[in-house]
């Protein structure tokens, strides 16, 4: 656990995979070809409190999808690549926005498209219910599984890391 708490103490920027990472993957599909995506509330909150402590957030996703424009926005999530099938230079391309370092970022997937870039991360996580070839790639694995609280999970790892949860919860005690 020390390799991954000297990981996470690195990490400037998180990046999420969507479908399977902050939703549970299913696709809710209306007969107006609407689509809906589920998201766990303390996802959220998470991602919140860890932009506060000083740390980027961005989601690189596969499909296209207004309510993840809508939940990003909510969110204050500035960096938002969709229909992006090869997600490496969607990645490449917000390093270079940045002026980062792979090693200084996080990137948390759940299926065999996330692994170019899991692959390039600082801190490669799985969520628990992740393909078991990309759980054989992380760093470290969530104990939740995707839109179940997992993404919280990762927040407060990195916080815990870099010595800012405690202040972060204290706001609410």
């Amino acid at each position: 656990m020390q390799d991954i708490l000297a990981r996470a103490a690195q990490i400037k920027l998180v990046v999420f995979d969507v479908d399977g990472v902050l939703t549970d993957g299913s696709l809710f599909l209306g007969d107006d070809g609407q689509e809906y995506k589920a998201f766990h509330s303390r996802d959220g909150h998470g991602m919140k409190m860890l932009q506060q402590s000083g740390v980027e957030i961005a989601v690189i996703t596969g499909r296209s999808s207004q309510v993840v424009n809508h939940r990003m926005h909510n969110l204050g999530v500035r960096h938002v690549y969709q229909g992006r099938l090869e997600k490496r230079p969607a990645f490449e391309d917000l390093l270079a926005k940045l002026s980062m370092d792979p090693a200084q970022t996080a990137y948390v997937g759940d299926d065999v498209v996330d692994l170019p870039v899991m692959r390039l991360a600082g801190l490669a996580v799985a969520v628990q219910d992740a393909h078991p070839l990309v759980k054989q790639h992380a760093h470290w694995q969530t104990p939740s599984g995707g839109g179940r609280g997992a993404a919280r999970e990762v927040c407060e790892l990195i916080m815990e890391a870099q010595g800012t949860l405690q202040g972060q919860l204290q706001h609410y005690l």
